[in-house]
């Protein structure tokens, strides 16, 4: 690709060092500006990791910083989603009994992982220190349909699938007793919003049963932690940004526009309000693709493959 159509990430090559944040009474987040975002919940003989990092080598340095805070396994590792950069970490993990997730992020691992993991490892070089050590996907070994719950000793951790959203698997890890939510990327704070993968449409409905939950704290996908008023903002603006997209693409399409034209439309309706987000310039392609196809009548998302995403971003870019 020249330099013009090149991925907006390819540029971005500034570290980011998590931060564990405390969220609760023995629950945690690991934050990041705005790479993905993890947690873990310590209970009385073991932690639960919410997510991983994308490789064995930076999923080390996650359990270092779990280690500041106490000595006792990692038994469990919950999956929010599957995209690789979530998930290829685990096996740094070596004490995990299980690895959990819903019924639908193990069917899209095992339709579409590889060909995920090697169209992230593409955009974001970053965030695959150590690629070589990845012994291959990240595959639960518990599933869910809907709901199941992980006890802590009296500490209830409730893994939910509320519906369609950043993907076909999404799920939540809602602590009740505490009012902590991590969303995965059902939720962004103040930064782009990936729905390359999405149910653009559903989402936006999936966004009221998190809201319905009422949390008290919220850790998102990306960005900073949450808390009190500020966790309906975000989930608001993740709306926001959602609606604002599937407009400005639909209303190409009324007026006979092709792919290139929408993205242009999108870009003038959504740089004004969040343009400056991170990583928001790196999505957008990916989004407008998502939204062209979903209205068009394509109910599940086209699998993204390496030469797909260069194709896309030098016809839309280039």
């Amino acid at each position: 690709m020249s330099s013009s159509a090149s991925f907006a990430s390819a540029s971005d090559l500034q570290e980011q060092r998590p931060q564990v944040v405390e969220l609760a009474a023995q629950v945690y987040g690991y934050i990041s500006q705005h790479d993905p975002n993890c947690g873990f919940v310590v209970g009385d003989e073991f932690v639960v990791a919410v997510d991983t990092r994308p490789t064995p080598k930076m999923a080390r340095q996650f359990l270092a910083d779990i280690r500041t805070v106490t000595s006792k396994p990692v038994k469990f590792i919950f999956l929010t989603h599957y995209h690789a950069v979530r998930t290829l970490g685990a096996s740094a993990f070596a004490d995990v009994q299980a690895v959990i997730a819903s019924r639908g992020t193990w069917q899209w691992i095992r339709e579409r992982g590889q060909a995920d993991f090697d169209s992230e490892a593409g955009r974001f070089p970053r965030l695959f220190q150590g690629i070589e050590e990845i012994p291959g996907l990240t595959m639960p070994g518990v599933t869910f349909e809907r709901e199941m719950s992980l006890w802590l000793g009296s500490r209830e951790l409730r893994l939910m699938s509320l519906g369609r959203g950043h993907s076909l698997g999404d799920a939540v890890c809602w602590l009740p007793d505490c009012g902590v939510l991590f969303s995965g990327d059902l939720v962004e704070n103040r930064c782009g919003v990936y729905a390359g993968d999405a149910y653009i449409a559903a989402w936006t409905k999936t966004l009221d049963a998190v809201l319905a939950l009422a949390p008290q704290v919220l850790v998102p996908g990306r960005g900073a932690v949450v808390r009190g008023a500020q966790t309906a903002e975000a989930i608001g603006l993740t709306r926001e940004f959602l609606a604002t997209l599937l407009q400005a693409v639909e209303s190409g399409l009324r007026a006979g526009s092709g792919l290139k034209e929408c993205y242009a439309l999108a870009a003038q309706a959504m740089k004004p309000r969040f343009g400056a987000w991170p990583v928001f310039e790196h999505v957008l392609p990916f989004d407008v693709a998502r939204a062209y196809e979903e209205l068009r009548g394509t109910e599940h998302p086209t699998v993204w493959t390496a030469g797909r995403d260069v194709e896309l971003w030098k016809t839309l870019r280039g």
